[in-house]
């Protein structure tokens, strides 16, 4: 008896698919990615806006580690406005990651760099536009919950 084959159900950071979410109120939409979602079913999501962030809303960075050292209290999140944002990231992340769950969703595409989403990559935390190795915090949550996660790299404009 020939396998019934089913569509994959992704995760997407919403700003790839083109929904102006990110902290400057652009989209990073991305052809890439788009092609990879192409016929078939897909979450859009953006962690921030999950959390009630408005866009636009300052840049963010982590400062002392990444989002696991967030998750575990020994770093912070902290805004180009010099607030601190760590707990409405960390509900943002939490909140998404109900999401990814609740449509049993076992792969998320996600942008790197971002104190959220970024999987393998993030800014250092210098506000200089410079990277470092590391994850964001709904990526973080992601991967201590066993979901794969594929970073998609892009650059940030100044």
């Amino acid at each position: 008896m020939p396998s019934k084959k089913t569509k994959s159900h992704y995760g997407v950071s919403a700003c790839l698919t083109g929904v102006p979410c990110r902290w400057n109120g652009k989209s990073k939409k991305s052809k890439d990615v788009l092609g990879i979602i192409k016929d078939k079913e897909y979450t859009a999501l953006c962690p921030e806006q999950l959390a009630g962030l408005p866009t636009p809303r300052p840049a963010c960075e982590i400062i002392g580690g990444d989002g696991f050292d967030v998750l575990n209290k020994k770093a912070k999140i902290i805004g180009s406005d010099g607030k601190e944002y760590t707990n409405i990231y960390i509900k943002g992340a939490k909140k998404a990651l109900e999401t990814i769950k609740k449509n049993k969703i076992k792969k998320v595409i996600l942008k790197s760099g971002s104190p959220s989403c970024g999987c393998g990559t993030i800014y250092d935390g210098s506000f200089k536009g410079k990277k470092k190795k590391g994850y964001g915090v709904f990526a973080a949550l992601l991967r201590k919950n066993g979901i794969k996660m594929l970073e998609l790299k892009t650059r940030r404009k100044k």
